[in-house]
């Protein structure tokens, strides 16, 4: 099966093509244009490079959230665009974990870190054991003194521990040294469709499809027009 992949969530934009576990090509610029004007002229070439048509795509993956909020709509919306036409499943796909699986056989704990602004990281944490990823916490928006705590609990316990994602440099010079946290590789560090696409496999193999019409952002946190919004009218957010 052919797996179109998408990610917008942070700075970077990519699209990948994978099919029955094999990268057939992927496309990536973190050069911070706008991904509204890059991505679906991405795909459109991906596909072209590739020799395929986007009617024999069997599933769409994209990077759901959290993440930046208008990226993620342009993710989600491109997803959605593609597959109306042509009734193509899709697998919302959470960048954290997407994230994560850069990360796939290190044989440590992985803390996807991207920054949210506000003292917050969003945040969750697995550990890797051979080609398996566990989920240790959900996805969620944390301060980082709470997750410098969680961070120095899992190295103090002796397991290895390396910072993942947009965040995962702001997050490793904030710990000032205080812990063994390490920091992944710059190829690795950011997300990469096609991690977004193995992510997807896995969700169509357990039968956690959605259809484009149910595809829908994951946000974590009221957009910052939302928050203005109700601090104006005396909430707490």
């Amino acid at each position: 099966m052919k797996i179109l992949a998408v990610d917008t969530t942070a700075a970077a934009a990519s699209v990948a093509l994978c099919e029955d576990g094999f990268l057939c090509g992927e496309y990536y610029v973190n050069i911070k244009q706008t991904h509204s004007q890059t991505i679906m002229p991405m795909a459109v070439s991906l596909l072209k490079s590739c020799g395929v048509e986007i009617k024999d795509i069997g599933l769409i993956a994209v990077s759901a959230g959290p993440g930046s909020f208008t990226g993620v709509r342009i993710g989600v919306a491109a997803a959605k665009g593609l597959a109306l036409p042509f009734n193509i499943p899709c697998a919302s796909v959470s960048s954290l974990e997407a994230l994560a699986t850069n990360l796939i056989g290190t044989n440590a704990v992985i803390c996807s870190v991207m920054d949210a602004r506000r003292n917050q990281f969003y945040n969750a944490i697995f550990e890797n054991v051979g080609d398996k990823l566990n989920r240790l916490t959900p996805d969620r928006a944390i301060a980082f003194t709470e997750l410098e705590k969680e961070i120095s609990d899992i190295v103090l316990s002796g397991k290895r521990l390396i910072l993942v994602g947009d965040g995962a440099k702001i997050c490793y010079n904030n710990l000032n040294g205080r812990t063994n946290a390490e920091i992944a590789p710059f190829n690795l560090r950011f997300a990469h469709a096609s991690s977004v696409a193995a992510v997807g496999a896995k969700l169509y193999n357990a039968g956690k499809t959605i259809s484009a019409e149910e595809l829908i952002p994951f946000y974590l946190r009221l957009p910052q027009a939302e928050r203005e919004l109700k601090r104006r009218k005396g909430f707490d957010v």
